[in-house]
C-alpha cells in the first residue's frame, strides 16, 4: 500500500509546506503515531489563528424604536447603509436587520464587527454619518447590547 507522503494545505505559507512536506518524507511515514501528529500541526495552526479572530470581534444588538409615521423612510435609508457598509468596510463582517412581526417599528439589528478598530472605522464612515443624521428624528429609542457569542454560523447568500 503506497501512502501520499505530500499533503497540501491552502491556509499555509509555501516555506512551511515545504518543510512540513521535508519532514513527512524523512521520517518515513510507517509510524501511525507520527502521522496523527504530523497531520495535526497545520489543523492546530489554523484553530489558534481562528480562536484569536474570533475573540476579537465585537458582536452588538442595536435595538431601536422607530416613530411609525416614518417607518418606510427609516427602513429605506437603513437598508442602504447596511448594504453600502457591507459592501465597502472590511471589518463590517455581519449586519442583519429585522423587525418584530406584530411591532413592526421594533427593529433589532446583528452587528459584527472584525474587531474594536473596524468598529471605529464604521462609525467615523460618511455613510454611517449620513444615516445617523437622516435617522436622527426618526428613531424614538436606541439600545446597543453588547454580548458574548454563543454559536455564529451562516451561509453565503
Amino acid at each position: 500500500m503506497k501512502i501520499e507522503t505530500t499533503l497540501r494545505f491552502p491556509y499555509l505559507n509555501d516555506k512551511f509546506r515545504k518543510f512540513y512536506n521535508r519532514l513527512l518524507r524523512i521520517s518515513g511515514l510507517r509510524h501511525g503515531l507520527f502521522l496523527i501528529l504530523a497531520a495535526s500541526i497545520p489543523s492546530l495552526l489554523f484553530f489558534d489563528r481562528a480562536a484569536a479572530q474570533e475573540k476579537n470581534k465585537i458582536v452588538r444588538l442595536a435595538k431601536l424604536q422607530i416613530d411609525p409615521a416614518q417607518l418606510e423612510n427609516y427602513k429605506t435609508m437603513l437598508k442602504e447603509e447596511i448594504e453600502t457598509s457591507v459592501r465597502v468596510e472590511p471589518g463590517v463582517l455581519t449586519l442583519n436587520a429585522v423587525s418584530e412581526k406584530d411591532n413592526p417599528t421594533h427593529i433589532t439589528i446583528l452587528e459584527i464587527y472584525a474587531d474594536q478598530d473596524a468598529y471605529k472605522a464604521h462609525i467615523a464612515s460618511p455613510h454611517f454619518l449620513k444615516y445617523k443624521s437622516g435617522t436622527k428624528d426618526m428613531v424614538k429609542s436606541l439600545e446597543l447590547v453588547e454580548t458574548v457569542p454563543v454559536a455564529l454560523a451562516s451561509k453565503n447568500k
